[in-house]
């Protein structure tokens, strides 16, 4: 990937990393369907102003639309209502790993399903070695719940595979901009689940707290609106194995704010677990192993 690509990468870490914050605040006052709802509501009234604002136009061939569906039902709808489900009963730290199996699921779906992201021995090694690097960021102890609350980590487990089929599926809407396809996926998804909602979650009888408005606003604007703009960048310039190797650096940049901003201490597991997520987007990356290639004498 090109430098820009890896900034844009950190910064949708950054914003994403947030949401699991932002989600375990809101979540402790509203059920996980109107969460997500509120979500992606929000983020799309905010996509169709900035599309308007940069004198874009939202697509009006019904076969855009069907794709915008399929993106927003696979990106948006499925994995928030699966996450913010899991985390309900699934601590954050465990969450954040079993959501950083996304890129090992997106190199073997993309394999099979793509012709231009075929899986490498350095890519599955890459993805192995970063995975392995969350579980040792979040720390040992993030893995004692595993296996005692099976629906719930599958649940998370289950965003984190649409996820990858997103990513695929995503490639599709290079002919519309990164602005266009936000909004579009949002409106969407928001379509998709206003009846699931209602349908489903019980009505809100008391108007939630500051802080969890807060947090809903803060997950549409940044963590969804603005963070879809940088995802469909990336997945556009550099494809959807790469952009989904955000899920790897989401816990880094949360370990990082952590010791920035509330003087968390950096321990030597978390230290580990960075060297190793590192090691794992370089062998991604796949350029370190060209440059041997190249430098190797002939003989």
């Amino acid at each position: 990937m090109r430098p820009i690509d890896w900034l844009q990468l950190v910064l949708l870490s950054i914003l994403w990393g947030a949401s699991f914050f932002c989600v375990a605040v809101a979540v402790a006052e509203l059920p996980p369907l109107t969460v997500a709802l509120a979500r992606v509501g929000l983020a799309a009234l905010v996509m169709v102003a900035v599309v308007h604002i940069v004198g874009d136009r939202l697509p009006i061939r019904l076969s855009d639309w069907i794709l915008l569906a399929g993106m927003g039902l696979l990106n948006n709808a499925i994995p928030f209502t699966a996450i913010a489900w899991g985390q309900v009963h699934v601590d954050s730290g465990l969450a954040s790993i079993l959501n950083a199996t996304t890129p090992f699921f997106t190199v073997l779906l993309a394999h099979i399903l793509t012709r231009d992201e075929r899986m490498t021995p350095a890519k599955l090694l890459g993805v192995l070695i970063g995975l392995a690097g969350v579980i040792a960021l979040m720390g040992p102890a993030a893995l004692d719940g595993l296996g005692f609350n099976g629906l719930a980590q599958g649940a998370v487990l289950v965003g984190a595979l649409s996820y990858a089929f997103a990513g695929i599926h995503g490639k599709q809407l290079k002919h519309l901009s990164s602005t266009v396809s936000a909004a579009g996926m949002l409106i969407a998804s928001t379509v998709i689940l206003i009846p699931v909602t209602l349908l489903i979650d019980p009505p809100v009888t008391a108007l939630p707290s500051l802080q969890a408005l807060a947090a809903i606003v803060f997950m549409a604007v940044f963590s969804t609106g603005l963070a879809y703009v940088l995802y469909f960048r990336v997945l556009r310039a550099a494809g959807a194995t790469n952009v989904l190797l955000v899920t790897f650096l989401v816990p880094v940049s949360a370990l990082t704010l952590g010791i920035l901003i509330l003087d968390e201490v950096l321990t030597w597991h978390a230290m580990l677990g960075m060297t190793l997520i590192f090691a794992g987007l370089a062998a991604v990356d796949g350029r370190i192993f060209k440059r041997r290639q190249i430098g190797e004498p002939r003989a």
